[in-house]
């Protein structure tokens, strides 16, 4: 779903884009690396269907993703942290900026529930 909608809004998408190493020493493979007017922006994609352990690496994810910003600032424009499906728990906490005061710099990764993402995505306007 989100892939069409990044190309309606007139974006260029690619998939699984390695784009240097976790703050764990690990590759970072992003899931789409999206690019539009010589800007691109990393988003990464989360799907919870019921209670689990996707919820829990939210906060790991902002800060690879805050990681990979400050050591690649000239090329992404930001970061998505879209998440999708109805078990979120802690949706409205991590959508409304929870994470700000708890990591350093996580106001740079925009989390979005998936229908904000695709809204954006379809108009252009990330």
């Amino acid at each position: 779903m989100v892939l069409p909608c990044l190309e309606h809004g007139g974006y260029s998408v690619q998939e699984q884009v390695h784009v240097g190493d976790r703050p764990s020493g690990k590759r970072h493979v992003v899931d789409v690396v999206a690019g539009k007017d010589d800007r691109q922006w990393l988003v990464s994609l989360k799907w919870q269907q019921s209670n689990g352990t996707a919820e829990q690496k939210i906060p790991y994810e902002v800060i690879c993703l805050v990681d990979c910003l400050q050591r690649h600032g000239d090329r992404f424009a930001g970061a998505f942290l879209v998440l999708g499906g109805s078990g979120w728990t802690l949706r409205d906490y991590y959508v409304g900026g929870g994470l700000h005061d708890a990591i350093h710099d996580a106001g740079r990764v925009e989390i979005l529930g998936l229908e904000d993402f695709v809204g954006k995505a379809n108009q252009g306007t990330l």
